[in-house]
């Protein structure tokens, strides 16, 4: 089975729709740091962020996942199998992300293929979110595959 083959909604591929904004908050980089057992000064340790050149706390580069979480998706009306899961998640960093920050979310469907395994084919769903700063600036890239089988 090719992409080709695959039926889904390919109005969507490629699109960016508004997925929210966010406020990166100091707690709630504490708590992130906590709970991945993060002990780096620039990220538990305002007064050594500030010492090594940043304005506040910087986020751990994981922490754009939890943003991803909430981010809702458009059905993109996979016709192909019964069962879903996720497959996997890539977090790229371009740039620090800091206590107060405001970051504006986009999502965009970026690729529906086929792939068939030792277990039968299976059909991947890729969604990557871009995070940018108040500045303008992107700071990160979260991609996610979903996976749809019989």
């Amino acid at each position: 089975m090719t992409t080709q083959e695959l039926d889904f909604d390919r109005s969507l591929l490629g699109v960016d729709h508004d997925a929210g904004t966010y406020t990166v908050e100091k707690d709630a980089i504490f708590s992130f740091c906590q709970a991945i057992g993060e002990t780096g000064s620039i990220y538990t340790d305002e007064d050594a962020a500030k010492a090594a050149g940043h304005p506040g706390l910087v986020a751990p580069s994981m922490f754009c996942a939890l943003f991803v979480r909430e981010v809702g998706r458009p059905d993109v009306n996979l016709k192909f199998g019964r069962r879903s899961f996720r497959a996997g998640e890539s977090i790229e960093t371009m740039a620090p992300i800091h206590a107060g920050d405001i970051l504006t979310a986009k999502l965009r469907l970026k690729e529906v293929y086929a792939k068939t395994g030792r277990s039968g084919t299976m059909a991947f769903v890729v969604w990557e979110t871009s995070f940018t700063n108040q500045d303008g600036q992107q700071v990160a890239a979260v991609q996610e595959s979903m996976v749809r089988r019989d």
